[in-house]
């Protein structure tokens, strides 16, 4: 968000939703030390389905998009950016992984730019990861993380602008229609 805007309001939950949340927020606040069976929130807006997972289970739940850390990508962008041309980078990459490994590199890429991940790659996943982890240490009440899943493009072939997979940090006591905490969709 930029400066000055306004947090985003949190999204409407059902009684039963808000129980579930609530239980997740006690069990956060109990918790004795950071573990893979710390509580993550995921919100299915079109289904209206909100579920806890350990945040062990999350990558599996809602995998990253890992297309772009191909090291064979990587190594290309290492090679433009120190000022090869592209012709000559892709060759290096060509001798350095085989052709074969390069075509399923960019075909996993190309792949994925056609499915969209809604903003959550590798990068952002693993940023989620440290800000939970430093969230947990640093703050009391500790905040739960509510992870608001994007909704899926309605038409496929008019592309709209893809919306994000929103963030919200829960924290006991926060009223549904409350401005949130911190959202962060970046």
């Amino acid at each position: 968000m930029g400066a000055g805007q306004e947090p985003t309001l949190l999204p409407t939950l059902t009684p039963a939703q808000r129980l579930l949340a609530d239980a997740s927020l006690e069990a956060i606040q109990l918790a004795g030390a950071w573990s893979g069976d710390l509580p993550v929130l995921l919100l299915n807006r079109c289904w209206l389905r909100l579920t806890v997972i350990p945040v062990e289970r999350l990558a599996l739940e809602l995998p990253p998009d890992v297309s772009r850390a191909a090291p064979e990508l990587e190594r290309y962008r290492e090679l433009i950016e120190a000022g090869f041309p592209a012709w000559q980078a892709q060759q290096l990459c060509w001798q350095e992984f085989g052709p074969e490994a390069c075509h399923q590199a960019l075909r996993r890429f190309w792949t994925a730019q056609d499915h969209p991940f809604h903003g959550w790659t590798l990068q952002r996943y693993l940023e989620f990861l440290t800000d939970y982890r430093q969230r947990f240490a640093s703050q009391r009440p500790r905040p739960l993380p509510l992870l608001v899943l994007a909704r899926p493009s309605a038409q496929p072939f008019c592309p709209q602008p893809l919306e994000e997979h929103g963030l919200f940090w829960l924290r006991p006591g926060l009223t549904i229609g409350e401005r949130a905490m911190r959202h962060t969709c970046a």
